[in-house]
């Protein structure tokens, strides 16, 4: 029976690293010391783009071309490409074209674009996975996360402007007879908060048409910790019908947009640290692309070996809950 596995994942970001010093300055000189809030949310560092030559996808670019090369593969190697963003460069023609024409595909691989806002990625791949499983002929598919955060973050916002960096992952799905690679998805969605993060924030046609002073995103506040209890519950039941518990899960990718809440996750189960994989002190909430780039650090420093558990996790503003499980 074909399955399908994780082949390799890769990352890029902009050389250009901005610590808390330069945001504790911006905001004091607001009277807002955000201080407790970056230690809150486990920030030290993000990538930031600070030219006009980079964007998001450009990143995403780049880290295509990078895994491609660890892989040992050529565009014509990939009958798939999916780009996930919700800052897309253009929104027509699609991103993934122009990753197909930088990765130089060939003409029968198909290409989409798709937004979950920061679920997607993991959606991404979720559906690419079982896409595959039901399509033969994709041997092989492309998903790359990149998102340009810092590009729409509002310099009034902490929760925005402090938090975000810029990056990119991409992974190489493969069909393979081996045993392990995906297992199975999991999805909780609530709309309760669908007006309090939006981008544009008067909506697009409004805007278009009238033109609008709100240039970044606009972000209420919410009932954060509303997300956890439907969390625990989708880790039970994707664990229980696939016959594992948490503690044989070898590493938790999760969403990147708060230290607390893997700090909550790896409470309500007694896991250990070595299991919990946390960058977003050195990279930012970086949106989409996050639990891969956990992923891949995981994977770089030997924590994720071929055979381990791996459990995905994120969540999409408004909100939608996506957990994910693979055999790596």
């Amino acid at each position: 029976m074909s399955r399908i596995h994780i082949a390799a994942v890769d990352i890029y970001h902009p050389e250009n690293a901005v610590g808390n010093e330069f945001y504790f300055d911006h905001f004091d000189r607001r009277n807002n010391d955000i201080r407790r809030f970056m230690e809150h949310m486990g920030r030290e560092s993000r990538y930031v783009i600070d030219n006009d030559d980079e964007n998001g996808l450009t990143m995403g670019i780049e880290a295509a071309k990078k895994v491609l090369a660890k892989a040992g593969l050529q565009g014509s190697d990939i009958d798939m490409i999916v780009f996930s963003t919700q800052v897309p460069e253009t929104t027509f023609p699609v991103n993934a074209l122009y990753i197909h024409a930088a990765i130089g595909a060939d003409s029968y691989a198909m290409v989409l674009d798709s937004n979950a806002n920061c679920a997607g990625m993991v959606v991404a791949v979720d559906h690419a996975s079982r896409y595959m499983l039901t399509s033969p002929e994709i041997r092989r598919a492309l998903i790359v996360g990149s998102d340009y955060n810092t590009l729409v973050s509002d310099p009034e916002s902490a929760v925005t402007y402090a938090n975000y960096g810029d990056a990119a992952a991409a992974v190489i799905l493969e069909r393979s007879e081996a045993e392990g690679g995906f297992i199975d998805s999991i999805y909780h969605t609530d709309p309760v908060n669908r007006d309090f993060i939006r981008y544009p924030a008067e909506g697009l046609a409004k805007t278009v048409k009238h033109g609008s002073d709100a240039k970044g995103i606009l972000w209420l506040p919410f009932e954060a910790h509303a997300a956890m209890p439907p969390t625990f519950a989708m880790f039970e039941k994707l664990l229980g019908r696939n016959g594992l518990t948490p503690q044989e899960i070898g590493s938790y990718c999760l969403s990147q947009f708060s230290l607390e809440n893997v700090l909550k996750i790896q409470r309500q189960y007694g896991l250990s640290d070595e299991q919990m994989v946390y960058v977003g002190d050195r990279f930012g909430y970086t949106g989409t692309s996050s639990p891969f780039i956990a992923l891949h650090e995981a994977v770089e420093t030997g924590r994720v070996k071929r055979g381990d558990h791996v459990l995905f996790w994120s969540i999409g503003s408004g909100f939608q809950l996506v957990a994910m499980l693979f055999r790596y």
